[in-house]
């Protein structure tokens, strides 16, 4: 009797326990989701470093924690950008919307590079929806999407694009082939000889 109260007694404390952390999980959880509440103004709009709409033309799965967007550039409204730039975005947070090709976003962001920006899934970006009704930003933000779209419009104007390349980093960096290397390597001795000779023949 005695061993049959003890296991009883042992049974309700597990329940009592596993009921304790599934709630503690999911108020964490939706604690970690929340948000600040942001109003559409010149003052949000100064948070960031990069504004503008766009449309994603590829993604690429996460690696290391991260996936990458790019985006074709529509309009944009602060910052410096390529007609086609990219977005990194952490993976797996609890709060994170999935990027998906053909998907049209305003994106407010900070760089992470000169040719790239970060995500921030507590930012104001926002997708477009087609229907009005799915669009769940409405009710957060306080206002629709072309609302949005007009107050970036009529306050910050649009700016010119760095040029139609992916990025100009990209391009600076870019390494020489082996090829271009021998090259290089030929062509620079070739002028150490050169002068080597003429230094000899006329400073004898």
């Amino acid at each position: 009797m005695s061993v049959h109260l003890i296991y009883l007694t042992s049974f309700k404390g597990m329940k009592k326990l596993f009921f304790f952390l599934f709630f503690f999980v999911s108020f964490f959880d939706s604690k970690s989701c929340e948000c600040p509440i942001t109003g559409l103004s010149m003052e949000e709009c100064n948070k960031y470093e990069i504004i503008f709409r766009g449309k994603i033309v590829a993604v690429k799965d996460c690696n290391n924690n991260f996936g990458e967007a790019v985006f074709e550039v529509q309009e944009l409204f602060k910052g410096n950008a390529t007609k086609k730039f990219k977005v990194l975005f952490e993976c797996g947070l609890p709060c994170s919307a999935k990027f998906n090709v053909g998907d049209e976003w305003i994106i407010y962001s900070r760089y992470k590079q000169m040719e790239n920006a970060l995500m921030d899934w507590c930012s104001r970006s926002r997708k477009y929806f087609r229907f009005a009704q799915e669009d769940f930003y409405t009710a957060t933000y306080g206002n629709d999407y072309s609302a949005e779209l007009r107050f970036l419009q009529a306050n910050l104007g649009q700016h010119r694009l760095l040029s139609d390349g992916l990025t100009r980093v990209e391009e600076r960096n870019q390494l020489p082939s082996t090829n271009q290397m021998i090259w290089i390597l030929i062509s620079s001795l070739s002028v150490i000889i050169l002068f080597y000779y003429l230094f000899n023949k006329f400073f004898k």
